[in-house]
């Protein structure tokens, strides 16, 4: 939750941000920060550069987790926790990476290690994880589905 907590104040936005919003705010930054508009002075181009990668991390990653973007891949994602088993678990520092057999991977927010440890244990992890994760996290797709030829 950090990283959410700092991106959107990088951006100077709440959470109930619109992508049009986003999308409007991220050129305006790039149109202030882009290292290509400052000629002169190499320190100052460094740090515009620096500025405008950390602009673009935080606006990709607002999108993200976005209500619009979440709503729009729902089938897909209910899709992929519903049909595909777990391949894979990561965690650190509250967030936890669930890898899944079609090629998915979910990154979830704010889980408590209790909440890991249990899902580690658990008889069926992929019940758990629909019983306790899915739904309860924020979550955001950090890899697509394989193709299906």
């Amino acid at each position: 939750m950090r990283k959410v907590i700092e991106f959107r104040k990088l951006l100077g936005v709440d959470k109930a941000v619109t992508l049009s919003e986003l999308k409007s705010l991220y050129r305006n930054f790039m149109k202030e920060y882009h290292p290509d508009k400052i000629q002169d002075d190499e320190l100052q181009k460094l740090e515009a550069e620096e500025k405008s990668k950390r602009i673009i991390e935080a606006y990709h990653f607002l999108v993200s987790i976005a209500p619009e973007t979440i709503a729009s891949n729902l089938s897909d994602y209910v899709n992929t926790t519903t049909n595909s088993n777990i391949a894979d678990i990561q965690y650190a520092v509250k967030r936890l990476r669930i890898d899944f057999t079609d090629g998915s991977a979910y990154e979830y927010f704010g889980v408590p290690e209790n909440t890991y440890v249990k899902l580690i244990n658990a008889d069926s992890q992929g019940r758990f994880a629909r019983r306790h994760i899915y739904t309860s996290f924020l979550y955001r797709n950090i890899a697509k589905s394989a193709l299906v030829l």
